[in-house]
Formats: structure tokens, C-alpha cells, sequence
């Protein structure tokens, strides 16, 4: 039997261009991208469509528009199964790298679209308000255990920490920019193959995200937040996320600490997931899956060789289970 989790990408996984030929595909997709554009009050599709590529890239820009693309994915996926006769896919979990947990909670009717492309909006401009004086820098190839000597070094120097674990020697430090510096300088030393300074001013999944946290906590607040019909995974230590009074904290709580997608995978796999299946343009968190757990099976709905983009897994035997 297969047991299957959706995952949903994050910023990073926008490009000009995505979810176009899947809106004019699938009716269902086009549903999704108007419905954000009447929720925001402006046409996000056409700039997920179109660009320009520098506007895309805006958080304020790229996190609505990657939400819509993926719950777009998500819908064309149930109108091509039901076209074809095939029963829908239900997965035993959803999860989110980041940003994607808002996609994700969409998908698990937690918060509604319009709901989900209004927080991502504001979540957005409040990441880009706090980011003064932040940086973040991607460090390749360090062993996990040199990591403790990593942070030391980047706190010596500021507040710093690690943003992502996204797969065994391959993490993104955050914090402020000397201290983001210094870490990027002591990574080479500590064996590291690589180590990028980002050309990003927003210093994500720190604790300089504070202000941003809770300005957030206040939105989310009036948002009504229902139970996802399976859990979630919190982004920090994928504990499951089964109400929805845990998801709407989980968003406030992931914006000032880490995103350890690695023990998010090997979470799922412990529980009995077989197969991911990535919602959403791209194909970063299949990539990053086949090197956590590489005996499993990961899959990506976006195929640029597919009628719409949309790739359509044979999984006829998946289904959820508790």
C-alpha cells in the first residue's frame, strides 16, 4: 500500500511563467488564480504569468503568487483524476517547507484561499519591514556535526542561527549581518564546500523576524482556522499540527525559528510515507527528499513536458490512514 504526503515549496520556487499553461489547461487552475486576484484586489496572475522577474520576486509578490500556482497545481491534479476515473489522492500528510505552510493549510482546509493569499501578502511585508540590517548565507557540504561550532562562531558576532536544515550537509544560517558574515567566513573553515552570502536584506527564521511574528500573531488572530482533514508538520521540529488552533500558532512560532526540513521528511517516513508528491511549481523539495530519504519515492506535479505542466502520479493505491 502507498501512503503519500503533499509538500508544498516555499519562496525561492517562483519563476515568470508558472501556472500559466496549467490556467489554460485546466478550467479548475484558472478558478484558483482568479480567486486570488479578486481576493488581493490586483492581478497576481498575470505577475506569476508575466513578471517582470524583479516584481515576482518581491516576498510581498512571490509568496501570494507561489500559493495560488500551488493550490492551482493541486486542483488541476483533482480534475485530471476525476476525468480520468481515478480516485482522489489522500494523503496522510501535508507539509510545508516554510512559506509553503500556508499552501499547505489551504490544501487541508484549514484557512480558506482568499484567507491564505491575504496572510502570505501581509506575512510578506512584514518579513520585508523587519529585515533591516538582516542577511542570510547558504553553507554547502558542512558535516551536521560541525554545526554547533558553526553557531558559535555566528553568534559571536550577533544574533544568528540556522534558517533551514534542507537536507544532510546543505542548510541556510539567518541572522544579522555581521554575524551572517563571520558564520560564512568560519564555514570554510570548518570544512564547508561552499558558503553563499544571499543577496537578501531579510534575515528569515530569526529571531530579528519579531516584529514581523507579532504583527502576524494579530492578523491571524481574525482569521477563522478550522482542523486539517490530516495533520501538519511544524516547520521547527515537525511535531503533527492536527488543530487548527496549532496551525494558526505554528504560523506566528515558524517566523522567528528554523525550518528543519530534514527531520520533517524523516518524520513522514517514520509514520509510513512512501511517496511525496510536491504541489507546486518546481522541483526543489523533490530534489532536497531524494537526498534525506533516497529508498523513498518523490514526485513533482510540475513537468514542463506534460500537457498543462501538470504530471500525474499512478498512485491508485494511495490512500490516508490514522
Amino acid at each position: 500500500m502507498t501512503r503519500i504526503a503533499f509538500v508544498f515549496p516555499g519562496q525561492g520556487s517562483q519563476s515568470v511563467g508558472m501556472g500559466e499553461a496549467l490556467a489554460a489547461t485546466f478550467p479548475e487552475a484558472a478558478v484558483v488564480f482568479a480567486e486570488a486576484d479578486a481576493a488581493l484586489g490586483e492581478p497576481i496572475a498575470a505577475l506569476a504569468f508575466g513578471g517582470p522577474a524583479e516584481d515576482l520576486d518581491r516576498t510581498q509578490n512571490a509568496q501570494p503568487a507561489l500559493l495560488a500556482t500551488s493550490i492551482a497545481y493541486l486542483r488541476a491534479l483533482e480534475a485530471a483524476l476525476a476525468a480520468a476515473g481515478r480516485p482522489a489522492l489522500e494523503p496522510a500528510f501535508f507539509a510545508g517547507h516554510s512559506m509553503g505552510q500556508y499552501s499547505a493549510l489551504v490544501a487541508a482546509g484549514v484557512i480558506s484561499l482568499a484567507d491564505g493569499v491575504r496572510l502570505v501578502r501581509e506575512r510578506g511585508l512584514r518579513m520585508q519591514a523587519s529585515g533591516r540590517d538582516g542577511a542570510m548565507a547558504a553553507v554547502i557540504g558542512l558535516d551536521d556535526d560541525r554545526l554547533p561550532q558553526l553557531l558559535e562562531a555566528g553568534r559571536a558576532h550577533g544574533v544568528f542561527g540556522v534558517a533551514n536544515r534542507n537536507s544532510p550537509g546543505q542548510v541556510v544560517v539567518s541572522g544579522g549581518r555581521a554575524a551572517v558574515e563571520a558564520a560564512a567566513e568560519a564555514a570554510k573553515a570548518l570544512g564547508a564546500k561552499r558558503a553563499i552570502v544571499l543577496p537578501v536584506s531579510v534575515a528569515a527564521h530569526s529571531p530579528l523576524m519579531a516584529d514581523a511574528a507579532d504583527r502576524m500573531r494579530q492578523v491571524l488572530a481574525g482569521v477563522h482556522f478550522g482542523d486539517p482533514t490530516a495533520p501538519l508538520l511544524a516547520n521547527a521540529d515537525a511535531h503533527p499540527l492536527s488543530t487548527g488552533e496549532a496551525c494558526r500558532a505554528e504560523l506566528v512560532e515558524h517566523l522567528t525559528t528554523g525550518v528543519d526540513w530534514v527531520a520533517a521528511v524523516e518524520a513522514m517516513a517514520a509514520a509510513g510515507v512512501t511517496t511525496f508528491i510536491e504541489v507546486g511549481p518546481g522541483k526543489v523539495l523533490t530534489g532536497l527528499i531524494k537526498r534525506i530519504a533516497p529508498e523513498l519515492e518523490a514526485f513533482a506535479l510540475d513537468d514542463p513536458s506534460a500537457p498543462g505542466r501538470l504530471a500525474i502520479p499512478d498512485l491508485d493505491a494511495a490512500v490516508a490512514s490514522a
